[in-house]
């Protein structure tokens, strides 16, 4: 592949991002592949060490923020007539509804599963506190004379602490997951606006 069927095809995959943001990626390869040939690679060589196409595309779409590209989408590439003006005027009560109900199940969605992480660390919190907790009844009940209740406290505490130990590489785990998948989801949703699902 030469350095302009890359550029180009680099271009065409593109389609549907920001004008300047397609430009500036284009030129940003242009001179990558500039720089490894005079680093003495040849231009097929220069083109397989920057990688395919369809990465370099994912990664772009995925930098770009949500809001530039639905306003990339939205803006009219020409002057819209008044009849399609009066279609959108009079298919307002339908599309909008339409509309409002999708993105309030992405919201709903997006905040159930950031509210299981929630609780998850909510639990590990009162497992932390529950520790704490326990120690120092320990030490009040020892200094009380109720020993045997004091052990009891100690014992409860450890497991607390246990748990807590468990608990937290879960946290963790699930959180990571989470922010993956909502990653996922909003690549997926950047892709399908751009129109290369």
């Amino acid at each position: 592949m030469t350095k302009h069927e890359f550029l180009q095809q680099l271009k065409e995959k593109m389609k549907g991002l920001p004008e300047v943001d397609i430009e500036d990626c284009v030129n940003f390869y242009s001179e990558m592949i500039d720089d490894r040939i005079e680093e003495g690679l040849s231009e097929e060589e220069a083109i397989k060490d920057i990688g395919d196409v369809d990465e370099i595309v994912t990664k772009q779409i995925d930098d770009t923020s949500l809001t530039k590209i639905i306003t990339e989408k939205v803006k009219p590439k020409r002057r819209l007539k008044a009849w399609e003006i009066v279609l959108i005027i009079l298919g307002f009560p339908f599309w909008f509804p339409v509309l409002m109900f999708v993105l309030s199940i992405v919201f709903v969605v997006s905040i159930i599963w950031w509210s299981v992480v929630i609780a998850l660390w909510s639990i590990e919190g009162s497992l932390v506190m529950s520790v704490f907790a326990g120690l120092i009844s320990t030490f009040a009940l020892a200094i009380d004379g109720e020993f045997l209740s004091g052990v009891a406290h100690l014992g409860i505490s450890l497991l607390s602490a246990g748990l807590a130990i468990f608990l937290f590489f879960g946290c963790v785990a699930a959180t990571k997951a989470t922010v993956q998948l909502t990653k996922k989801v909003i690549l997926k949703i950047k892709k399908g606006i751009v129109g290369k699902e």
